[in-house]
């Protein structure tokens, strides 16, 4: 069974303003000094961040447990030095990030200006474990067109410096600023994987590999595939969601691979379309559908995404999970629907800011 961990990056903000509060330094010593901050949480490019890895599990119930339970560690350490996290992909508030002094953060802020300085945004990166890199290869390959239907059940982030932006996932608009983000063009050998990505290191643009930000890119440190194109989740329960359907997803491509099924091939510039319509409408409105790449109401979408990895999630056990977790999801709203009603409600983005840190635990 293949394993999956989550990466989680969370916003610290003040208990009672909700302002972003600039504490990752703090937050980290004093997880180090209680001793549950080794191999779990690490600084971030901004000091308002504060990022988690869950440890590889092969149940999704155990990965839902510890991402729960990471959450309310960081909840702890941050509460103890007067602040609280919030699990929001963007900033509802004004910010002006402060970001880490750290050699390879500030090459970042020299080569990239107001891009690096900016870029105050919080993703969830899921890792599904691969056999090789040439299983990964093809997985990658034939994960393209359907990584938008996971981004926009997942989207978090409707407002941006006090306005609402218009889209639900305007995060990934502002990481898409990168010059290595976004979806690729096919590789068909691992070959050429690693010599797209040792060509890009080449240019100077980009300082190492650890900064190609392909939405979906085999791992540097581990043998799995990682999926980046999600916003960090209100809930748990979505992050676990997210977690479960990439893990179907990636079993689902490496099925397709072994068989020698060809993979969908819309192009770059129909991805990125796909992309950006999943960022704006989320679940709202309408995806493009990943077989035919033409709009289709969103519900339509979600249960395509189903249908084409129901066989790899009911041998994990986790077709009913994924089934429920969706219906909840289109019948509840994913955290940008929940965002705005929380301020049609209030009025208020402070309460929505502060509202949200309890929905982070909940």
């Amino acid at each position: 069974m293949r394993t999956v961990g989550v990466e989680e990056e969370l916003l610290l903000v003040d208990p009672d303003t909700g302002e972003p509060r600039a504490m990752s330094a703090a937050v980290l010593a004093r997880a180090e000094r209680e001793g549950s901050g080794k191999d779990v949480f690490e600084k971030e490019l901004h000091e308002q961040m504060l990022e988690f890895a869950t440890h590889p599990q092969s149940s999704m119930e155990s990965l839902h447990a510890e991402i729960v339970r990471c959450r309310k560690e960081a909840a702890g350490h941050a509460g103890e030095i007067g602040c609280a996290v919030a699990a929001l992909a963007t900033s509802p508030l004004p910010v002006s990030p402060s970001i880490g002094m750290n050699r390879r953060y500030r090459w970042m802020e020299e080569q990239y200006g107001i891009a690096t300085r900016e870029q105050l945004v919080m993703g969830c990166h899921v890792h599904v474990s691969v056999d090789s890199d040439e299983e990964g290869t093809g997985v990658v390959d034939r994960l393209r067109p359907w990584l938008p239907v996971l981004a926009a059940l997942s989207a978090n982030s409707p407002f941006w410096q006090g306005s609402d932006t218009g889209y639900h996932s305007y995060r990934s608009r502002v990481w898409q600023r990168w010059p290595s983000a976004g979806p690729t063009e096919l590789f068909g050998s691992p070959d050429r994987y690693h010599r797209r990505v040792a060509d890009m290191v080449a240019t100077g643009v980009i300082l190492d590999e650890g900064m190609v930000y392909f939405d979906a890119r085999l791992s540097q440190r581990y043998p799995t595939v990682e999926i980046r194109v999600s916003d960090v989740c209100l809930h748990a329960e979505t992050a676990g969601l997210i977690a479960t359907l990439a893990r179907g997803l990636v079993e689902t491509a490496a099925r397709e691979w072994r068989a020698g099924t060809e993979p969908l091939d819309p192009g770059v510039s129909l991805l990125r379309l796909s992309a950006w319509q999943a960022a704006r409408s989320g679940l709202a409105g309408e995806l493009l559908d990943p077989r035919t790449m033409r709009r289709t109401p969103a519900e339509t979408v979600v249960h395509t995404l189903l249908d084409h990895v129901a066989d790899a999630l009911e041998a994990h056990g986790d077709l009913e999970r994924a089934r429920e977790g969706c219906a909840r999801l289109l019948r509840d709203g994913n955290g940008a629907q929940v965002q705005r009603d929380l301020m049609r409600r209030t009025d208020s983005l402070r309460d929505v800011v502060t509202e949200c840190v309890r929905h982070t635990q909940a």
